[in-house]
């Protein structure tokens, strides 16, 4: 009895999925009196599409006028300078450019300004050639016209998110990770009962579907309107740092009915991102690159860009993104479902859209509970500034403070133990390699990872108390060592 008791958790509200729309909204609600738990089939947040994604907080000139994906994004993206300044999260107002090559393309740039007006978007213009290739010389000089979009921006998705998740955490929500969610039901009397993989139960008054790629599959559980989901594919190029960068805006070409097309884009840390192309596959956890997806993302980076060289990349990589046969994000109440909510289908701008989604959805979720703000909440957290981007006055104060800071465990991305021990013990902190590579860039340079993956390892397992056998890179079975040398002299050999 005891057992199973331990294995039952009670809260107000449930919510599926700790990407950048689950986690925007537990932060949303945790300024509300109310107990809240993220539940997250992986091992930390932004595991699927947020932490494999472009980066960048659209304008809304893309989205269809009328439908929710152009109502929140507009509203979404203005909501970042302000959010990103309170969080700490690098943020930066680039523009961006959509060029076209023929005169088909310059029908779509016109439809797309257009539209964006519509939208709301300020500040759009259309540019000849000769306007365009004066503001980003290193364009393709085949290009005939080009939509100048100066409110397009860049920003870093999974550092929003796991900022977000601190302040969650520090205002009150619980966040429980590796539970996949088997089963979604109505409990006895009222409210909601999930069963996880793992065969905990968790019981709530509302239960939100934030759920990225299992989004469909979770609302088709329990709405008498069943949905229908495509998993659509983008693969990446990621460029190591340059101190040359042959774009000061993003660059777009024309965007398809599969997806906004192939960007090249700075990061907000100084890296270029080509891609992604967009391919349709039946498993939603299918994350791979392949010769002929990346070759196709290069031809086209290669028509915007004519000099592009892959000799500085770094690496690959491929996020997969939730579509909905509705071409909509949907939110808000859940079809037949009496206290349920969702916001599903969350793909492209749903970076972009996911503060103004919260907002609203959580409005709506506090008016069903009759929730009441709390009267004081706990500010979030100020990092520190990154060892990297340090004086030498500054980086020598700070290992006078504390001598952690005089390790440097990432030659590449030049970042310390002491900056490693602090991203494992925030709030929601790092539980694998992954996860300090992300919230510390460790790993992220040239080498990803090669020289300083065997020390990050041992510092997880110093500050987590685990075994070093048991680190992961990135949850599940992504073990890095198997055994010790001691214990494999003792008894492996002899097995052979």
């Amino acid at each position: 009895m005891t057992q199973q008791s331990e294995k039952v958790f009670q809260s107000d509200i449930v919510i599926a999925g700790a990407g950048i729309t689950g986690v925007s909204l537990a932060r949303e609600l945790s300024r509300y009196d109310v107990s809240v738990i993220v539940l997250e089939r992986a091992e930390d947040v932004a595991e699927g599409a947020t932490k494999a994604n472009s980066g960048i907080v659209h304008a809304g000139y893309d989205a269809k006028p009328g439908t929710a994906k152009a109502k929140y994004n507009v509203l979404g993206a203005a909501m970042f300078p302000a959010l990103c300044a309170e969080l700490s999260v690098p943020y930066r107002k680039c523009g961006a450019l959509v060029v076209g090559f023929d005169d088909n393309d310059r029908q779509t740039l016109e439809d797309l300004l257009r539209r964006g007006v519509t939208n709301g978007v300020k500040n759009l213009r259309l540019l000849n050639r000769e306007e365009a290739l004066a503001a980003e010389p290193s364009l393709n000089p085949e290009i005939v016209c080009a939509l100048d979009v100066p409110e397009s921006a860049i920003v870093s998705p999974y550092e929003l998110a796991y900022a977000m998740a601190d302040d969650a955490a520090l205002n009150g929500v619980r966040f429980h990770f590796d539970q996949e969610i088997n089963s979604v039901s109505a409990a006895a009397g009222s409210g909601w009962q999930l069963a996880t993989a793992r065969g905990d139960v968790f019981r709530c008054r509302v239960f939100i579907n934030c759920a990225g790629a299992s989004g469909a599959a979770l609302h088709n559980m329990i709405s008498d309107q069943p949905l229908q989901m495509t998993h659509r594919r983008g693969q990446y190029y990621l460029l190591d740092r340059a101190p040359y960068q042959p774009f000061t805006r993003t660059v777009f070409q024309c965007p398809s009915a599969m997806g906004k097309g192939v960007l090249v884009s700075q990061s907000v840390h100084g890296n270029l991102l080509l891609g992604p192309n967009a391919e349709d596959i039946d498993d939603p956890l299918d994350t791979a690159t392949t010769a002929e997806g990346l070759a196709s993302v290069l031809a086209r980076a290669q028509r915007t860009w004519p000099a592009l060289s892959t000799r500085s990349n770094i690496t690959n990589f491929s996020g997969v993104r939730a579509h909905l046969s509705t071409d909509d994000f949907q939110i808000g109440p859940v079809s037949g479902a009496p206290g349920a909510f969702e916001a599903i289908g969350i793909e492209s701008p749903g970076l972009s859209s996911a503060p103004a989604v919260a907002v609203d959805l959580a409005a709506s979720v506090a008016s069903f509970l009759s929730l009441r703000k709390k009267g004081n909440l706990v500010p979030p957290r100020r990092p520190k500034k990154p060892f990297h981007d340090m004086t030498d006055e500054e980086r020598a104060e700070a290992v006078q403070n504390d001598p952690a800071y005089g390790n440097i465990v990432c030659r590449c991305e030049v970042v310390t133990e002491a900056e490693i021990r602090e991203a494992i013990r925030r709030p929601v902190g790092a539980r694998s390699i992954d996860g300090v590579k992300r919230r510390t860039r460790a790993g992220m340079g040239r080498c990803q990872g090669g020289f300083c993956s065997p020390r990050v390892a041992q510092i997880i397992a110093e500050e987590t108390g685990v075994c070093l056998q048991s680190v992961t890179k990135c949850g599940g079975d992504s073990l890095l060592l198997v055994d010790t040398v001691e214990s494999f002299l003792k008894g492996g050999a002899g097995n052979d």
